[in-house]
C-alpha cells in the first residue's frame, strides 16, 4: 500500500500523510467472526488507571483473528483483504476446502485468490505456516509461537518480521527486528513472509483529534508540572528535569533497564536487543 499526501486546503490536511486502503474490502466484517467490545479507558478490574493516556476514540468491532493456525493439511483461499481498527496490520479474510472461514494475520505481498496452508512442512509462500521443523534457514516469518499451541506472540505489528537463522537441538534460533537473538521450541508454529501495512510508521496524522479518534489522550510532560503532580515537576523558568529521570512514581526511566534478572526466558536469549548498544 502506498502513502497518500493532501493538498494543504484545511489546517489539518497540511502535511497530513496517510496510508492508502482503496485496495482494501470496504464492506462490513463477516459477523460470526467479530465480537463485541468494551472499552476500559486504561482502567482495570478495581477502576484505577493502569495505563495513562488512554481513553475516547472510535467505537470498534473485535475482529477474530486466527493466530494459532492450527488447521492443519487443509488449503484456504484468500477471499479479500481488510482494515482493521484494532491493530496496525491489515488482515486476510480466508475460506478452506471445507467452506470453513478465519481472519488470519495479512502478510505483504498476499493478493485476493492466492491459497495458504498449515502443514507440517510447506511450499515457502507468504501466508504458509508450518512448525520451525520443517522450514528452511534464513526465512524471513511472522507470527512466532512462543509455547507450541499457545498462538502467535512475536512480530505481528504493521511491517515487522523475524528471521530463522539456525537450529540448537530441540530449538530454533530466530533472529528478531530488534536484535535479539533467541531460541524457541522447533514445534512452535510460525507464519513465513513480513507483516503487511510497512508504510505504517511514515503516516502522519495531521491534527490532535486524529488521535483521540484512535482512543490516544494528550501526553503531558513531566517538567511542565507541579511538584505535587511529578517528580521533575516546579523549579523557576524552564528546567531540564534533573540529573535521573524518573516515572510519576519514583522509578528510573529513559532506558533503565527494567527486565527481571532471574527470568525463566533469560536462559533462551542468547544475544539481548541491548547488547549492541553496550558498545558504544
Amino acid at each position: 500500500m502506498a502513502l497518500k499526501s493532501y493538498k494543504p486546503t484545511t489546517p489539518g490536511q497540511r502535511g497530513l500523510v496517510l496510508i492508502d486502503r482503496s485496495e482494501l474490502w470496504k464492506g462490513r466484517p463477516v459477523k460470526a467472526l467479530t465480537e463485541g467490545l468494551t472499552k476500559n479507558g486504561g482502567r482495570n478490574n478495581t477502576g484505577r488507571i493502569t495505563m495513562r493516556r488512554k481513553g475516547g476514540g472510535a467505537k470498534r468491532l473485535y475482529r477474530i483473528v486466527d493466530f494459532k493456525r492450527n488447521k492443519m493439511d487443509v488449503e484456504a483461499t484468500v477471499v479479500r483483504i481488510e482494515y482493521d481498527p484494532n491493530r496496525t496490520a491489515f488482515i486476510a479474510l480466508i475460506q478452506y476446502a471445507d467452506g470453513e472461514q478465519a481472519y488470519i494475520l495479512a502478510p505483504q505481498r498476499l493478493g485476493v485468490g492466492d491459497k495458504v496452508i498449515s502443514t507440517a512442512k510447506a511450499d515457502v509462500k507468504p501466508g504458509n505456516a508450518m512448525p520451525f521443523s520443517g522450514l528452511p534457514i534464513g526465512t524471513i516469518i511472522h507470527n512466532i509461537e512462543l509455547k507450541p499451541g499457545k498462538g502467535g506472540q512475536i512480530a505481528r505489528a504493521a511491517g515487522t518480521y523475524a528471521q530463522f537463522v539456525g537450529r540448537d537441538g530441540g530449538y530454533a534460533q530466530i533472529r528478531l527486528s530488534s536484535g535479539e537473538l533467541r531460541l524457541v521450541r522447533q514445534e512452535c508454529m510460525c507464519t513465513v513472509g513480513a507483516v503487511s501495512n510497512p508504510d505504517n510508521s511514515n503516516q502522519n496524522f495531521g491534527k490532535a483529534g486524529r488521535n483521540r479518534h484512535k482512543g490516544i489522550r494528550p501526553s503531558v510532560r513531566g517538567v511542565v508540572m507541579n511538584p505535587i503532580d511529578h517528580p521533575h515537576g516546579g523549579g523557576e523558568g524552564r528546567t531540564s528535569g534533573g540529573r535521573h529521570p524518573v516515572t510519576p512514581w519514583g522509578k528510573p526511566t529513559k532506558g533503565a533497564k527494567t527486565r527481571n534478572k532471574k527470568k525463566a526466558s533469560s536462559k533462551l536469549i542468547l544475544r539481548s536487543r541491548h547488547a549492541k548498544k553496550k558498545g558504544r
